[in-house]
């Protein structure tokens, strides 16, 4: 007897079906399974046998082979264990076999039956609804992420008997409502007016969230650079559904979502320790799995400390910061994940924190000086559109009391500044000026004489490169459009290579 029920695998960011196929023949009883099965899968052998034992079916004394096609992918993870348990009882003539067809089955088994969240909720359900699926039968707790797509049923079930009686019966106890809408005003626990001073920062991150532009902030230890690292997503623009569908599979494929969240409504915020490895940062693992840039997609990924981190971690970043993806080649496959990603850096400007301080004097030589910010490399620096200084403050201010605006206002002018962007990017498959092609520099970054002249010295002057060049033509188009300008004007070339001179300053041996 042969019975074969649907279930779902993720591989990368997106999911296929796997069609699980169950054999039940005459001969010396044996439960084997094949198609690639990992460690986890085959495991699945005794806590099937044990849950069909526990929800008071017979196990059948037969030669069982499962199936799991197509063969010739690694099947990893406990989520095939619901669909094999169905499949052996429809086997059996248990359950109907005519309603699995309509139905993807995903989930683990526990030894009594219960069943247990998975991994990859959300794109199981997206490609269940491409294939035509009926609907989607799952743990509750992943039930909430799956019910944000809609024109597909969501089936939460508790337990191996449950499902059984959905099955034969259609019955169920909960439906869950697809009727989902994304909160698009997150309620953050941070505020830009809660930060004292640092006007010239504060200018340039919203330049920054403006126009999706890498930030480096220098400066000395207390001077509040994580504190407005931190308050970076509460002026970045709202996350779109689309946006926030891409981000919350990436979470789910790493069982990331709490049970009561469907949606990822707020924009990331990853802050890696420096002792990350490459690996961590960019992925990895022998079936690749996503890493911090990854995990930062449509967010800030946020390196505090920049020059203790390992050199080689810093150098992977290059690629996903040109390309907003990370391939990870294995000898297994080779995925390709988004890391369309905020680069903010802070660092002190030497080992001690105190080089160019007014108030402390700083105790390193010259040599150790510059050997620690040579740490950080020059190809990675231009990748960093703005640099800025964030000095200390002085003790009035410290003592005074916050004046500053709060993210709302701040959000609410980057909002129409991203507008403006999606109106010109129309058509384009980019959102933002930082991610323009030298194609569209030439097309939507036109100079008045006076501001070609002054680029044209600066880059004589400071010796910059072609990518340097194309950055500060990108923030001189952001600070244009902050000022509802359709031509960069002279003084936004000079802003811009403000922000771009900070690396000759201090990075040049």
């Amino acid at each position: 007897m042969i019975a074969k029920v649907v279930s779902s695998a993720v591989l990368g960011i997106e999911a296929y079906l796997v069609d699980v196929e169950i054999d039940l023949a005459k001969g010396l009883p044996a439960f084997n399974l094949v198609g690639l099965p990992d460690a986890a899968v085959k495991e699945a052998r005794e806590r099937v046998r044990a849950a069909i034992k526990n929800s008071a079916f017979q196990f059948p004394v037969k030669r069982i082979t499962a199936n799991l096609a197509p063969a010739d992918i690694k099947k990893e993870g406990a989520a095939y264990d619901l669909p094999i348990a169905i499949g052996i009882l429809a086997a059996q003539g248990i359950v109907e076999e005519e309603s699995l067809k309509d139905y993807v089955v995903v989930g683990e088994l526990s030894l009594t039956g219960e069943l247990r969240s998975i991994k990859g909720a959300l794109p199981m359900a997206i490609q269940a609804k491409e294939e035509g699926k009926v609907g989607i039968i799952l743990p509750p707790s992943n039930a909430k992420e799956a019910a944000v797509v809609e024109g597909i049923e969501v089936i939460p079930v508790n337990s191996l008997l449950e499902t059984i009686d959905f099955l034969n019966n259609n019955e169920i106890k909960n439906r869950i409502d697809v009727n989902y809408r994304l909160d698009l005003e997150p309620d953050y626990k941070v505020d830009f007016a809660e930060v004292k001073g640092q006007a010239a920062a504060k200018r340039a991150l919203e330049i920054a969230a403006a126009g999706g532009h890498n930030v480096i902030m220098i400066g000395p230890p207390g001077s509040g650079k994580t504190m407005l690292a931190r308050r970076i997503p509460t002026i970045l623009p709202n996350l779109s559904l689309d946006e926030a569908i891409e981000l919350t599979k990436i979470h789910s494929i790493l069982g990331l979502l709490s049970t009561d969240e469907a949606l990822i409504s707020r924009r990331p915020f990853r802050s890696p320790h420096h002792t990350t490895s490459n690996a961590g940062m960019i992925g990895g693992g022998r079936i690749p799995q996503p890493g911090e840039v990854s995990l930062s997609h449509h967010g800030v990924l946020f390196l505090d400390e920049l020059p203790e981190f390992n050199r080689n971690v810093l150098e992977v970043l290059r690629q996903p910061l040109e390309a907003n993806e990370v391939t990870i080649s294995r000898s297994l496959t080779t995925l390709t994940y988004p890391a369309n990603i905020m680069l903010v850096a802070a660092m002190n400007p030497c080992p001690c924190g105190f080089f160019g301080d007014a108030s402390q004097k700083c105790s390193c030589s010259h040599y150790q000086v510059e050997r620690y910010l040579n740490k950080v490399s020059g190809p990675l620096l231009d990748r960093i559109d703005i640099h800025i200084e964030v000095p200390r403050l002085d003790p009035d201010v410290l003592a005074s009391s916050p004046t500053g605006e709060s993210s709302a206002e701040i959000r609410s002018r980057v909002n129409q500044v991203r507008q403006i962007q999606q109106q010109r990017f129309e058509g384009e498959e980019i959102n933002c000026n930082a991610e323009m092609s030298g194609k569209l520099l030439e097309e939507h970054c036109n100079l008045t004489k006076e501001g070609q002249k002054l680029l044209r010295s600066a880059i004589e002057r400071l010796n910059l490169s072609a990518r340097a060049y194309d950055r500060i033509l990108k923030l001189g188009r952001t600070i244009a459009d902050l000022d509802n300008e359709s031509m960069i004007e002279v003084d936004h070339i000079a802003e811009a290579i403000q922000y771009r001179d900070l690396d000759r300053k201090l990075f040049v041996s």
